[in-house]
């Protein structure tokens, strides 16, 4: 049982900005693999896929040295506008074989074109040569370039982040379009995450719907489950958003489950190789 999708941070060595301590306040402090090993076992899971959560080599350093059983794989940080391969050469043959996957910050770039680069085409090219996935954190009103860059890289496997940053003040249709183009794709999946904004109301109907559309677009077999916590508990927590995802897919064959809570995660990041 993998848990797709969690951060780890310590402020003191890779600040976090963007946490408010007053709307934040519930991850308003640091992370450890300590506080990882708990909410593993609070929600059954057996291990976890640790992601980047700044565009820090260091951080990517300091992720990939936890002595943790519990962390699965790593999704470090790279410079895709330099050469991808040197960097991976930097790293000691521990980390290296710890290192999942990469992902960049897309969503907050200043660049909004960042993802269509030319040099971030040529490193993208340079990860699937390493065997290495790439994670797209992106916008709604992202996906269509996101679409244009996977179709360019056909032997580049990449992964949606949170169904694709659905908000709430999009009416869904340019959401759903883009992300049923890039599920088009085969070389794309997606991460049932970062979604437990959608849990308020009572009725969960948009929650219900985003991830039916999810399911229909990708099939279970491109889907992983992940908490994205410690967000997670800036809303119902990490056990309310196991139980909605375990009620969501819970008509779906035991073979499907099994794919979306390990088998998709374990086969896109090679873990156990």
């Amino acid at each position: 049982m993998i848990d797709a999708h969690v951060h780890l941070w310590n402020r003191a060595t890779d600040p976090q900005p963007w946490i408010d301590p007053v709307t934040m306040a519930a991850i308003d402090r640091d992370f450890a693999p300590a506080d990882l090993e708990l909410m593993l076992d609070s929600t059954g899971m057996d291990a976890a896929v640790i992601v980047q959560s700044s565009n820090s080599a260091a951080e990517t350093r300091r992720l990939l040295a936890h002595p943790s059983p519990r962390i699965a794989g790593v999704v470090g940080w790279a410079d895709l506008t330099a050469d991808v391969a040197e960097q991976l050469d930097e790293l000691d043959t521990v980390a290296r074989r710890r290192l999942a996957g990469i992902r960049h910050l897309v969503h907050v770039d200043p660049d909004p074109a960042w993802l269509g680069r030319p040099d971030v085409g040529t490193a993208l090219e340079q990860l699937g040569a390493c065997d290495l996935g790439f994670d797209l954190v992106v916008r709604w009103w992202q996906l269509p370039l996101a679409a244009t860059v996977v179709a360019a890289h056909p032997g580049v496997r990449f992964v949606v982040d949170h169904l694709g940053g659905i908000a709430e003040s999009d009416d869904g249709a340019g959401w759903e379009a883009g992300l049923r183009e890039l599920a088009a794709r085969p070389n794309t999946f997606a991460k049932i995450s970062g979604l437990a904004g959608l849990m308020s109301g009572g009725d969960g109907a948009c929650l219900r719907r985003v991830v039916d559309v999810a399911l229909e677009a990708f099939g279970p077999e491109r889907l992983m489950y992940g908490s994205d916590w410690p967000l997670a508990e800036l809303g119902a927590g990490p056990i309310a958003w196991r139980c909605a995802v375990d009620e969501l897919i819970g008509e779906l064959s035991p073979a499907e489950r099994q794919a979306i809570m390990s088998g998709t995660a374990s086969a896109f990041y090679g873990l156990g190789a």
